[in-house]
């Protein structure tokens, strides 16, 4: 069965619905495509593979495709191996296929898999008549390989991109944004953006400013939907991300042992929600995966970390949750801290420190809770740091 997105162009891809993680690192609930893409013309393009394991499903559709037709072309916008790791057996298939990519995609196609043949260096900006239509090629170092590229259609006004613009989230039957319910792929887009690709937030502007002048109707991601139909709201998704500009919100993420710190989070909560805060988000580290704790930073201006001290040192896991947050150099947001101890505090410090390494705009008086939290003061100093947060949320929307 062929799926042919627009005239002469086929989607190839495949759905993953049994991997419980992505890179062995981030949940996959939905699943996960991985998508490639066959133009059709007087020579057959074939832009990017497929996972290997899937490979069965994936040489069929080629066939459905163009049938006994030949491939003439692979054009490789990503060498990540979830992307690339069916290029020896397609090569295998298609002997005569010429590779396409830029220099460093070449140098790591043999140092994966030992492919130095047939292969078409690129440089940015270089176009490729293949019949009615011209492919020209946009280096995108860093989105989020050294290697990624982009590859256009130019009188079809498709724009293949590689990783950017990707959702975590198998596909259901549909591949174009316009024919499927895609209401679950806003937040798998932005868990995917914030996990995978938010490091590099100054390269995917870059990357964004490199492809603005191109007229776009159509973008074929290496994950999750084609988008056209929402192609506007995707645009400004990443345009956003990309200079790490968040909605109104506040999340709340915390550490407890044995409730204390939680109980912190539950008076910050219920005092920002009185203050006329709307979009607040409470994440338990030790239940909430790091990955959707990073979408939610992503997405909303203030982050409130609390924390008990362990060990002479933050929670474990909200250790791990800063430094991930340090990893990929999120910039402009409000922040506040709170924290409990037993007989030495040390986690309100050391966020308070953490906060100062970032820039961001310390708001409030950090509340600390000595053991039991017996005293009175501590629901009355958790309100007064949300109503503090409060009002700088108001003053800077």
């Amino acid at each position: 069965m062929t799926n042919e997105i627009i005239k002469d162009v086929f989607y190839v891809g495949v759905n993953d619905r049994t991997s419980e993680l992505f890179e062995r690192l981030w949940p996959l609930p939905l699943g996960i495509s991985y998508n490639s893409y066959l133009i059709k013309d007087k020579f057959n393009v074939l832009i990017d593979t497929v996972e290997h394991t899937h490979n069965e499903l994936f040489f069929k559709s080629i066939k459905d495709a163009i049938g006994d037709e030949p491939i003439d072309y692979l054009v490789i916008n990503h060498m990540e191996p979830d992307h690339s790791s069916s290029i020896e057996e397609l090569i295998f298939h298609y002997p005569e296929i010429k590779i396409i990519g830029n220099c460093k995609t070449l140098s790591m196609l043999d140092g994966f898999y030992s492919v130095t043949d047939n292969t078409v260096e690129v440089k940015d900006g270089d176009t490729l008549c293949i019949g009615e239509n011209t492919l020209s090629f946009h280096i995108t170092p860093m989105v989020h390989w050294p290697e990624t590229m982009m590859t256009y259609i130019l009188n079809k006004r498709v724009l293949f991109s590689g990783d950017a613009f990707g959702s975590f989230g198998a596909l259901e039957g549909a591949v174009v944004d316009e024919d499927m319910d895609i209401a679950y792929f806003w937040d798998e887009m932005y868990r995917y953006y914030s996990n995978i690709v938010g490091k590099y937030g100054a390269p995917v502007a870059k990357a964004m400013a490199k492809i603005a002048p191109l007229s776009i109707d159509m973008v074929c991601s290496t994950h999750g939907p084609v988008w056209k139909k929402y192609l506007p709201e995707v645009m400004d998704i990443y345009t956003r991300m990309s200079r790490y500009q968040a909605e109104d919100g506040v999340v709340i993420a915390y550490g407890s042992m044995y409730g204390h710190t939680a109980a912190m989070a539950g008076y910050i909560a219920e005092a920002l929600s009185a203050n006329g805060v709307e979009n607040i988000v409470v994440h338990d580290v030790s239940k909430s995966d790091i990955s959707y704790v990073l979408r939610d930073i992503f997405k909303y201006k203030c982050l409130i970390i609390g924390s008990p001290t362990y060990s002479g040192a933050l929670f474990p896991k909200i250790d791990a949750l800063v430094t991930q947050i340090a990893l990929r150099g999120i910039t402009n947001r409000v922040f506040g801290c709170f924290g409990s101890y037993s007989w030495a505090g040390v986690a309100v410090k050391k966020l308070s420190a953490f906060a100062g390494s970032m820039n961001w705009c310390v708001t409030g008086i950090p509340v600390e809770m000595k053991q039991g939290g017996n005293d009175a003061d501590i629901p009355f100093a958790c309100k007064e740091l949300a109503v503090a947060i409060a009002n700088e949320l108001k003053k800077q929307s």
